[in-house]
């Protein structure tokens, strides 16, 4: 695992705080929040962009109102866990845009999925149609989420 960490100082962690609760800020405004006129503010959030530190931007959607009212946490175990394997998988459900989210992990399992789709009909046309149809998977497991209890974007900046 590659570790990227930027050294920060303490204007550029709040910067990132405030973009990260609010990404629409203009300029002038976020350097008003952070106290700092608005041209050194503008040069420190390119540099961050230009270092990978901010990745970009987005528009938070609340999937219910999309009638996506299903979320599923999907633990997959390949047969083998060797680089050609994993290179499948992970191509594979790259492309799949109902996969939200896709680790690598230890433990019981070699992959934890999150599925986001409208009903459990959706879910199983993806998982018989595509999911199942990956060469090298041992088995699936999938956990049905009842409610979100607790959900963030933005990182603890210390």
């Amino acid at each position: 695992m590659e570790e990227k960490t930027q050294t920060l100082d303490e204007i550029d962690r709040r910067i990132l705080v405030e973009l990260q609760r609010d990404g629409r800020l203009t300029n002038q405004d976020l350097a008003g929040r952070i106290g700092v006129s608005a041209s050194p503010c503008w040069r420190r959030v390119r540099a961050l962009e230009e270092a990978g530190v901010i990745k970009g931007y987005a528009a938070l959607v609340d999937p219910a109102a999309l009638g996506l009212n299903v979320s599923v946490f999907t633990q997959v175990s390949l047969e083998r866990q060797e680089k050609k394997a994993l290179q499948v998988f992970e191509a594979a459900v790259g492309e799949w845009p109902e996969i939200m989210e896709c680790y690598l992990m230890t433990g019981d399992a070699d992959y934890l999925l999150r599925v986001v789709v409208p009903d459990l009909g959706a879910y199983e046309r993806f998982l018989m149609a595509r999911l199942t149809r990956i060469r090298g998977i041992a088995s699936i497991k999938s956990s049905f989420a009842l409610r979100s209890v607790k959900y963030r974007t933005d990182l603890p900046i210390a």
